[in-house]
């Protein structure tokens, strides 16, 4: 009789997704996702599932009540440029039925994902500035955009173990950019961190570290971790911070004091190393 894992796997090797498999075993989904984390899809099933994501959208925004006016682009394949939208929405930003929206205090990456929008819909979206908190928030109120980019991010985490190094690379651009900070307390301490509550994108964001040759860990119950001189020289080269992303010097609780770049602290800690 074949073990809980074998058979995992042996559904894995046959093309079954996540949920596929789930269904067909009875088990939970995040017993099921550690035996097979290491199989990535079948290309064709890839491009399966794509295709089954733009007609699943389409009764979903035919059904309900009303339609916009205001048309977008339906992008079904996912190219870099999307990964780094939908990582945004995922990591500071929230899919919801009816909007899409990102939060965040660094106005670079604000319109960043202005800019990305506007692949798909051309009008403007909602803002607010949080005084208090110099938090900028932008929104964007339409159904349907919103149940489209909803079913591509999910097709995004199902498929990208198995996408281009390019949609591979931009997904992590937008989760440190986001989530990402440079822990530096020399002559001993230095760290990146990556924060995420849900355990199951820390692993894939682990795997994704991997293909790039940089290694982390996972610290429970929220976070990944990057230590090492190489590990950082790597990161650095292949990721990176994005210019002008910074630390927020205004905490009351800030090492620095001041709006460091994050970039900038990372080779600093690459720096501090003796050769």
């Amino acid at each position: 009789m074949n073990t809980f894992k074998e058979q995992c796997r042996t559904l894995r090797t046959q093309g079954h997704t996540l949920p596929e498999i789930v269904r067909l075993i009875g088990r939970p989904k995040t017993s099921v996702y550690f035996h097979i984390k290491d199989i990535s899809l079948p290309a064709k099933k890839i491009a399966e599932i794509h295709k089954a994501c733009g007609e699943r959208i389409r009764p979903y925004a035919l059904a309900r009540k009303g339609k916009s006016s205001r048309l977008f682009k339906r992008v079904d394949t996912i190219t870099p440029e999307m990964a780094l939208l939908l990582g945004h929405l995922l990591f500071d930003g929230e899919i919801r039925r009816g909007a899409c929206a990102y939060s965040n205090r660094s106005l670079i990456l604000i319109e960043r994902v202005v800019k990305l929008m506007r692949m798909l819909y051309a009008y403007s979206p909602r803002t607010h500035l949080n005084d208090a908190t110099g938090v900028m928030r932008v929104t964007y109120n339409n159904v349907e955009l919103a149940a489209h980019l909803h079913t591509q991010a999910m097709c995004l985490l199902e498929t990208i173990p198995s996408a281009p190094q390019a949609v591979k690379r931009e997904f992590l651009r937008a989760f440190f950019d986001d989530e990402g900070c440079m822990d530096v307390a020399l002559p001993k301490h230095r760290r990146v961190r990556g924060y995420q509550k849900d355990v199951r994108v820390l692993e894939i964001i682990q795997r994704l570290l991997a293909e790039f040759g940089i290694e982390s860990r996972i610290v429970l119950p929220n976070e990944v971790v990057i230590r090492g001189k190489g590990n950082f020289e790597r990161f650095e080269r292949e990721i990176n911070f994005s210019q002008g992303v910074c630390v927020n010097g205004k905490r009351s609780n800030s090492r620095w004091k001041e709006s460091l770049e994050k970039r900038v602290l990372l080779r600093r800690a690459i720096d501090s190393f003796k050769s």
